[in-house]
């Protein structure tokens, strides 16, 4: 599991949020259900997750910057889309799901890998997720939902490397930090082959 500690202003008060996420252990074995505002109070329950990287023709990738509604990281940018599937959802119609209700697409998605992480946004929110990794190549045109998302580019590999290793970093979430840089060190052939 990777701890990353970080902080920012307090989380401000969002509508309930009444979906059942699933509970898990570091296995990827269903222990149990909760609700998404519990999962993500205090430090976190483990609970199932997926990101998402979505890469445009010309190789470049679609990140999202979150919404000022968000309770755990508002206004930062992100990988294309990420969520959970709920309770007795699969894996599979999970992530065509929130594709579509995010960034009004559908494309093939490819699973990359899975692991642990808790980050701790302030003293009453964390991720603590384990997290399955997917991308895919998109052609058609994007139509974000704006109760998620604020703002959206698409950007190339290299620039976000830069980016990311330099003063911008911290305008990025933790959970894409660690797997962009999972991605571009282990799994680079499979993002050129999108190309």
């Amino acid at each position: 599991m990777v701890d990353v500690e970080g902080s920012s202003r307090a989380a401000e008060p969002g509508l309930e949020e009444s979906d059942t996420l699933i509970l898990v252990d570091a296995g990827d074995r269903e222990v149990g259900h909760l609700s998404k505002d519990l999962c993500h109070r205090g430090q976190g329950v483990l609970h199932r997750a997926f990101s998402l990287l979505i890469f445009n023709p010309a190789g470049e990738l679609l990140i999202q910057q979150r919404a000022p509604s968000k309770r755990l990281w508002p206004l930062y940018w992100s990988n294309s889309c990420c969520s959970h599937p709920r309770r007795d959802e699969s894996m599979e119609v999970a992530i065509r799901r929130r594709l579509y209700e995010e960034l009004g697409v559908s494309c093939p998605l490819d699973f990359l890998y899975k692991f642990e992480y808790r980050a701790q946004f302030d003293a009453t929110g964390a991720e603590h997720e384990l997290c399955s990794v997917f991308i895919g190549r998109c052609t058609e045109e994007i139509r974000v939902n704006r109760h998620e998302i604020l703002g959206w580019r698409w950007i190339s590999p290299e620039a976000l490397q830069r980016e990311m290793s330099g003063r911008e970093a911290k305008k990025f979430t933790p959970w894409f930090m660690l797997e962009w840089a999972r991605i571009w060190g282990h799994h680079r052939s499979a993002v050129l082959a999108l190309q």
